[in-house]
């Protein structure tokens, strides 16, 4: 008998002392003694990694794939002297006996090489990481990123024996330990290459042996595995029988069935579309990959990125934009990264940058270190040039395609804004880039990038103070009035509604360069006030009747909410308007998005001005008007205004109509 361990650990393997005990016809290969620095380590393994114990199957068909490709490696540079054939992994439940089997036709292993392998390297890197890692629970569940492999199989089974050949044609070996600190390594009279794992079910574990339940973990982690996996048979037809048929004495023709014949059950695809070269495939192949990455999802993507990179880092995938709802977070977590062609996580944060987790597809790198937790990841040197590279990977595209053809770039500009807003606001890199191809619509449907913009607007919206003033609406129809009044005027208005507008524009008025630029919320004061020139309109009222009339509206008015301004605008603008302070407004918006520092600073309050035109015909009634008959109207025309903005409710809106059906008598 001999321990899992190695020497490293205070266990002493003298190999000139080995003897050749014989055992129920088997001979004991390797004799030791044990001095275990962890006490019982099975345990604390199963303990440890129970809530992610599902990657036992992961690192053990992981491990069948290695010793194949090597294999496969060997035998094209002539050192292994022997035929591949049809390699494959096969799958196995025997739910009588309670195991679970993985069995390869790769390398094989010889009992020194057992020894070396299982007993001392893979053993001595599960303690070294228990060690470390044992009283850290933030690091639970991370245990199958960390290449420890074989020893993951005790967080399923109480007993794992391997059985193992060489392809160097030397005896098979088989090794036992049933979770205690011991083993034992002895001939066996396997014949054929290759490894047998073969998990003997714990109690606890059982439902590993239902097929549903490792047939999902096939689909989960191992579906585009290198070497095909075999998991059971199904029936096909039998590709050599011709079905007869037969005609009866009335005529009627009659054919036999299809013969059926069973095949292996391959549960993966060995070549996924990410493998290949953009050369070598079509956008019908994309846009199957698509729905094979994604059976569930009705609508098909926007448009694909195709990364292929082997210097500084090797990397490759595919990313897909989506149609994309205003909800960012319900988004996230549909990029699967994987490591050559085994699915890791779908928690790409550090590797992929916070704005492109919206896509979805699938990352593939050999070069991403997995034996580190999430906040080193992102430190990490290797994994910020593989995120940069992805950045710029993006942008090229989205240039591209703007260039080649921006009519269909606009037209799916609705469902791509998020994306590349929210990148513009978070990486200055992909700002600078996204600034030539951005497109910022109008309330009349057409688009201009920002510096066509710039051009549109210079001479009719500069205000006097030399500010280049950029009108936008947030919703049509709530601001229609507003939008009318500033289209009267010969003004550009855009049409800006993503959620996180107010943290964008703030960004691009500091990017003008020597010109200085104000966005502008249509409804954020009077047309008039909007872009100020010089000439600013004459008053029909005096002084005076301004200092009378503004005591009386805010009597009537009487809310605090509201600050009453005494303009002079064109006689036909409205009387009474209400308007959002555009700064304000914007801090309002940014606390609600959680940007800008203001978390933290509690709800700021709602906020609005009553601009009074002066040389409305209706003030001047109210003006000269009884004191009764001033309040109604006041209220009647502040209702209105409140009407036009949404923000007439419950009572007031009640009096407001029953006040209308007095006038109306």
């Amino acid at each position: 008998m001999s321990s899992c361990h190695n020497s490293s650990f205070g266990i002493f393997f003298d190999y000139s002392k080995l003897i050749n005990t014989k055992i129920k016809n088997q001979y004991i290969m390797s004799k030791g003694n044990i001095n275990v620095s962890v006490e019982n380590i099975f345990p604390l393994i199963k303990k440890f990694l129970y809530s992610d114990h599902e990657i036992f199957l992961r690192e053990l068909i992981s491990n069948g794939t290695d010793a194949t490709t090597k294999l496969k490696h060997l035998i094209s540079i002539g050192e292994a002297k022997v035929e591949l054939g049809e390699a494959k992994i096969d799958i196995s439940i025997d739910k009588e006996n309670k195991t679970l089997t993985i069995k390869d036709q790769g390398l094989g292993m010889t009992a020194e090489e057992v020894e070396k392998y299982i007993n001392q390297i893979a053993f001595s890197g599960a303690e070294e990481f228990l060690d470390k890692y044992k009283d850290d629970k933030n690091e639970t569940g991370v245990i199958g990123h960390f290449g420890l492999g074989f020893y993951s199989a005790f967080m399923v089974a109480d007993k794992v024996e391997i059985i193992t050949k060489s392809f160097k044609d030397e005896k098979a070996a088989h090794w036992t330990c049933d979770g205690s600190p011991e083993y034992t390594l002895v001939e066996h009279d396997k014949t054929d290459r290759g490894s047998e794992i073969i998990l003997h079910i714990a109690e606890d574990s059982l439902d590993f042996l239902e097929e549903s339940k490792i047939k999902g973990l096939l689909t989960k982690y191992n579906r585009f595995n290198q070497v095909p996996i075999k998991f059971g048979t199904k029936q096909v037809n039998d590709p050599d029988f011709t079905p007869q048929t037969t005609t009866d004495a009335e005529g009627k023709e009659t054919t036999e069935p299809h013969k059926q014949i069973d095949v292996d059950n391959i549960i993966n695809n060995t070549n996924p579309a990410w493998t290949k070269t953009p050369a070598d495939l079509e956008a019908e192949d994309y846009t199957n990959f698509y729905r094979e990455l994604y059976p569930m999802q009705f609508e098909e993507s926007l448009f694909h990125i195709h990364l292929n990179v082997d210097y500084p880092f090797n990397l490759t995938g595919i990313l897909f934009f989506p149609k994309l709802s205003q909800n960012l977070d319900m988004q996230k977590d549909k990029i699967q990264l994987y490591q050559n062609q085994v699915f890791v996580t779908d928690n790409v944060e550090g590797i992929v940058p916070d704005f492109l987790q919206m896509l979805k597809g699938v990352i593939d790198s050999p070069d991403i270190p997995l034996n580190v937790s999430r906040s080193y990841l992102q430190a990490d040197g290797a994994v910020k040039k593989i995120s940069g590279y992805i950045t710029k990977k993006v942008a090229d595209k989205l240039s591209s395609l703007f260039k080649k053809d921006r009519a269909d770039f606009e037209q799916k500009w609705n469902d791509i804004k998020v994306i590349i807003e929210y990148g513009m606001l978070s990486e200055d890199k992909f700002f600078d880039k996204a600034k030539k191809f951005a497109l910022y619509p109008t309330v009349d449907n057409t688009f201009f990038t920002f510096d066509e913009l710039l051009e549109k607007t210079k001479d009719a919206q500069t205000d006097k103070d030399g500010n280049q003033v950029i009108l936008y609406a947030s919703n049509k129809d709530a601001q229609h009035s507003y939008i009318q009044e500033a289209k009267n005027k010969g003004y550009e208005i855009l049409l800006l509604d993503s959620p996180i507008i107010s943290h964008l524009i703030q960004k691009l008025e500091s990017s003008g360069g020597d010109t200085k630029i104000q966005f502008v919320r249509v409804d954020s004061d009077h047309v008039d006030n909007l872009i100020k020139k010089e000439d600013a309109a004459i008053s029909k009222l005096s002084d005076e009747e301004k200092e009378k009339l503004k005591p009386v509206i805010e009597g009537a008015v009487n809310n605090t909410t509201y600050t009453v301004q005494l303009e002079a605008m064109d006689s036909s603008s409205s009387p009474f308007i209400i308007t959002v302070p555009e700064f304000m407004r914007r801090m309002k918006e940014m606390q609600a998005s959680g940007g800008g520092g203001m978390m933290g600073m509690g709800n700021m309050p709602d906020m609005y001005n009553l601009v009074v035109n002066t040389n409305h015909e209706l003030v001047s009634d109210i003006l000269n008007a009884d004191e009764a008959k001033q309040k109604e109207l006041v209220s009647q025309a502040f209702d209105l205004a409140k009407l036009s903005q949404n923000l007439l409710h419950g009572k007031e809106l009640t009096n407001f109509i029953k006040r209308s059906y007095e006038l109306i008598k």
